[in-house]
């Protein structure tokens, strides 16, 4: 008799045997392998829902008393993995482009040409071309891209392609031109424009602030208003619809977007994930009494659509060589990465947000930075008094070892995304060396020392795909895979630490550790259900999970099925 139909048969006499006076679930999900991600009880057999909340959890025989076979709809997760949805805490998440040119793991710089042409003809002149996420440590060359990569096929387009950080972009001649940028434009505060070593010319690529002299003087695509509406719509509910493929629930936007939209699109019953959107941080008080007004419209009391934190950036990142350092980088000395504000600059907004009760979190790659926040932090705490502020430094990416024990000492969340790792670990120690790298993507040192961490993936900068996340906490190597115990071994994470650091701990990073990121008794009903037992699985494995049901507030919003 196979193993299904043995399950029915003894849920079946489990449900007869029930207590009638059991509340009656709408939802129960059975047979799998539930990991709760509470410290209590952390795994169990079934769960149990009413309406959006969990209302039991436990032995099948206990959740079996919730079940009426006429109304309640049952989930047999036949041994795979149930978990609290994901909670992405640094997703720049937002509309899918139809027109983006996208170069994720390009290894031939001519393989940009080509894309670029083949959107210059599908484009009107002067339409901008827009694309991204290339790498130039992944090229055969390794090279920085310049300029000719596209003049000769976008003669009369701007065309803007950001590098994977987002910190750097390459820009044609046709941008360069009409910014007013040659080899006389002096270089910005906090920014670098590349300039060939022989001429002194600009080579096309812009990094950090220079970012912010780019002039492309585009043309709008022809479209009707509501064309363009209806674009931006699909590329919403686009984005919406992936996240939801790979079981992520929640989502946390660094800095702003479009609170209207997404209130837009509850209203017509398809948000699928909640959202947290916050603002830029800034000292000037007319700006924080707005942010006040948002914070009030959309409360942390709120479930779906809240106000997050105030974001902003303290340096650039390690792949740009804009992230500060203490010392200079091993392959280019005579540099020490960007700050993007005075220390001065710095903890004059800090010390203003925190005295109105916001959260802040800044982009902080490099030890410099890092260490200049928490200086920020721990200032505010001074001047301010100490609160349950759970300042983020967002990516804490590489640390000096004095910093790590001061995070649980500051109340600081490291938010982190876990592939950083993998991705940058090709060319890390060549551009800071091994003795600076040991406490570069340190999870298991700040996790050891008492600090709080929340994961997320810094789509689009890195795939939206959570299980790329998990991968890179359990293994730390290359995503096709390499021989030993990966890099800094001693760093990596068990699956049920990375799992939850990827929910409850990206909950207690919104101040929802109670009612979110756990699936207890309670809880709000956010759950995901793999296609495989996660905790039980070769390593080679995990990115090919999938997700076989993602629930949202007690409603199935992706089946793989269907």
């Amino acid at each position: 008799m196979k193993t299904g139909i043995i399950f029915t048969m003894l849920l079946s006499i489990l449900v007869a045997a029930g207590c009638s006076k059991a509340e009656i679930a709408d939802l129960v999900i059975t047979g799998g392998r539930v990991f709760t991600a509470d410290s209590l009880k952390p795994y169990a057999e079934a769960v149990a829902v009413r309406g959006n909340k969990i209302i039991a959890i436990g032995s099948v025989r206990e959740v079996s008393r919730h079940i009426d076979p006429a109304t309640t709809q049952v989930i047999n997760a036949a041994g795979k993995t149930v978990i609290p949805g994901f909670n992405d805490a640094h997703a720049h998440f937002g509309p899918v482009d139809p027109d983006y040119i996208e170069l994720r793991y390009m290894t031939d710089p001519a393989v940009i040409t080509e894309k670029v042409r083949e959107q210059v003809a599908r484009s009107q002149k002067g339409e901008l071309i827009y694309g991204g996420h290339w790498e130039h440590e992944m090229f055969t060359t390794r090279q920085w891209p310049v300029k000719e990569l596209i003049d000769a096929v976008s003669p009369d387009n701007p065309v803007i392609l950001r590098r994977i950080d987002g910190h750097s972009a390459l820009v044609n001649s046709y941008v360069l031109r009409n910014s007013g940028i040659t080899r006389n434009t002096p270089d910005p505060f906090g920014g670098e424009i590349m300039r060939d070593p022989v001429m002194g010319e600009p080579t096309g690529i812009l990094k950090e602030s220079a970012m912010e002299l780019i002039k492309t003087g585009a043309v709008e695509k022809e479209m009707s208003p509501e064309e363009a509406k209806e674009k931006e719509w699909r590329g919403y509910i686009t984005a919406l619809r992936q996240a939801a493929e790979y079981g992520i629930t929640s989502i946390q936007i660094p800095g702003s977007a479009d609170f209207a939209m997404y209130d837009t699109i509850m209203e017509a019953g398809m948000l699928t994930s909640r959202i947290d959107i916050g603002g830029v941080l800034t000292a000037d008080p007319e700006k924080l009494d707005r942010y006040e007004d948002m914070r009030q419209k959309y409360p942390p009391s709120g479930d779906w659509i809240r106000f997050g934190y105030l974001k902003d950036f303290m340096d650039g990142t390690l792949g740009s060589a804009t992230a500060m350092m203490f010392e200079p980088f091993n392959d280019e000395p005579d540099k020490t990465g960007l700050a993007q504000m005075s220390y001065e600059e710095l903890e004059a907004r800090v010390l203003a947000a925190d005295r109105r009760g916001f959260q802040i979190g800044i982009h902080a790659i490099g030890p410099k930075a890092n260490n200049w926040i928490l200086n920020a932090y721990e200032k505010a705490r001074e001047v301010n008094g100490i609160r349950d502020s759970r300042h983020r430094s967002e990516h804490a990416q590489i640390l000096i070892e004095e910093d790590i024990p001061r995070f649980a000492a500051l109340g600081v969340i490291a938010s982190m995304q876990p592939t950083h790792c993998i991705t940058d670990k090709r060319f890390a120690e060549k551009r800071i060396g091994t003795d600076r790298s040991r406490w570069a993507y340190a999870w298991k040192s700040l996790a050891d020392s008492g600090a709080k961490l929340a994961f997320g993936t810094d789509y689009s900068v890195e795939p939206l795909n959570p299980m790329e996340g998990l991968y890179a906490s359990v293994t730390r190597k290359d995503r096709k895979g390499e021989e030993g115990d990966g890099w800094f071994p001693m760093e990596k994470l068990s699956m049920e630490k990375a799992v939850e650091y990827y929910t409850l701990g990206s909950g207690y990073s919104q101040f929802m550790e109670e009612r979110k990121g756990m699936l207890k008794k309670g809880y709000l009903a956010d759950i995901t259900i793999l296609s495989e037992d996660i905790f039980n699985i070769a390593e080679e494995m995990i990115m090919s999970v999938k997700t076989d049901y993602t629930i949202v507030d007690g409603k199935i919003v992706f089946d793989r099925k269907k």
